[in-house]
């Protein structure tokens, strides 16, 4: 697959998604769970196994393919594929749900004609309502039917786990290991719009690498890949029962499988992971229901980074905060007070504030600057809120948006 021109530090931005490493293929295809859209996607390794670790939702109520998926990953630590179906979360369905999740799995491994414990899942949609079976069966057979390695696929996948997304997310970057010198491949797709929180959001999200790499290693640099991505974002502050992030490695960039978490190849695996997760979690900030803009609340000047990611989590979600930046209001009062309720410790008179470029607070005084300018600045697809506290090194970004007239009635509508 080629290589785009561009180029983003040490990475090449390659197409292909979760198909851009070697030793995947993918489906994305349409039984009918949803009114329109594809919502049956299936992930496939290749040749055997490949190295697994997932991230899940800490909520208490949970769907049964979290526990299903965790529990297969505890225990093996590798998985052929993933099913996935869009439309209808099958939480909060009891025995039933937990009898249909394994059902998917099943017929997913009949297909691909491996163990059921190899297969993981994933679902999402709507809470409560029981999965139709018949169509599904039908879907998984024909997913496994259509399974390929084209950008084309990978997007036809990134379609069918979307539920009130308005666009599709992948990425995915190429670039070589150091040490060894092979040239290795992180690429993945998510979804998620509403409902989001960290720990983890109402997202999926599924990454692909064909590095090899000891299972261990490989749990430890997606946990830390989540903890500054899918765990640093929020769009309402809720947080939902299905959430997963799943990494799948090939190893069929053919390098001596990576086990030294202290080695430079596993640390440029880790950056390119980060990154990678990052740029996804913006992609769902930026298609937050019904939201205008994507936000960054960047923090610094606290004295540790928990702190840090208190005060921008806080900002982040303050409804008063977003609902100003939906109406372009450079209303520093909110951002200040929802800083000073995060529940962290610091002088006002050493904080410091920048809204869209522009400094609206210093050291405990507004500044005079010029309303009707920041305003117009902040009548933007992106932009970033800064606070400093003025009382240590440590700093943390949370990724969010607006909140529009549009994200009451999405959710007021989704389920009638």
């Amino acid at each position: 697959m080629a290589v785009s021109e561009m180029e983003i530090g040490k990475w090449s931005v390659v197409a292909g998604g979760v198909v851009a490493a070697r030793g995947f293929q993918v489906a994305g295809v349409r039984c009918g769970i949803k009114r329109k859209r594809r919502d049956i996607c299936l992930l496939v390794c290749e040749d055997g196994e490949a190295t697994a670790a997932g991230v899940f939702t800490t909520n208490v109520v949970r769907a049964p393919c979290v526990d299903w998926s965790e529990s297969r990953l505890a225990a093996k630590g590798t998985a052929k594929a993933i099913v996935v179906n869009a439309g209808n979360a099958n939480a909060g369905n009891g025995y039933p749900g937990e009898h249909d999740n394994t059902q998917m799995a099943q017929w997913a491994a009949n297909a691909l004609r491996v163990p059921v414990d190899l297969i993981l899942t994933a679902s999402t949609g709507v809470i409560g309502t029981p999965l139709p079976m018949a169509i599904i069966a039908s879907g998984i057979t024909d997913a496994a039917d259509h399974l390929g390695n084209s950008p084309e696929a990978a997007t036809e996948a990134a379609e069918a786990i979307l539920t009130t997304d308005t666009f599709t997310k992948e990425y995915a970057v190429r670039f070589p290991l150091p040490e060894s010198g092979a040239v290795v491949t992180v690429g993945g797709m998510s979804k998620g719009s509403g409902m989001i929180a960290p720990n983890m959001a109402t997202m999926l999200g599924f990454i692909t690498t064909d590095v090899a790499m000891a299972s261990d290693a490989l749990r430890s640099a997606l946990v830390a890949a989540t903890a500054v991505s899918f765990n640093c974002l929020t769009v309402d502050g809720d947080t939902s029962t299905n959430d997963s992030c799943f990494l799948l490695a090939s190893g069929a960039a053919g390098n001596v499988a990576i086990g030294d978490t202290d080695s430079a190849d596993y640390q440029a695996f880790a950056d390119a992971l980060t990154h990678v997760c990052i740029h996804l979690a913006k992609e769902i900030a930026r298609d937050g229901e019904g939201a205008t803009k994507l936000v960054t609340v960047r923090v610094t000047g606290t004295a540790t980074t928990e702190d840090a990611r208190k005060v921008a989590k806080t900002i982040a979600e303050s409804p008063l905060v977003k609902t100003a930046l939906f109406g372009n209001d450079p209303n520093w009062g909110r951002i200040l007070a929802a800083a000073g309720r995060a529940g962290v410790r610091f002088d006002p008179k050493k904080a410091t504030a920048y809204l869209a470029g522009t400094c609206i607070f210093a050291h405990g005084t507004p500044t005079k600057f010029d309303a009707p300018a920041v305003s117009k600045a902040m009548a933007v697809k992106e932009l970033t809120i800064h606070v400093d506290l003025g009382t240590g090194d440590a700093e943390a970004r949370f990724y969010t948006c607006d909140f529009s007239y549009d994200y009451v009635r999405i959710n007021a509508e989704y389920h009638t």
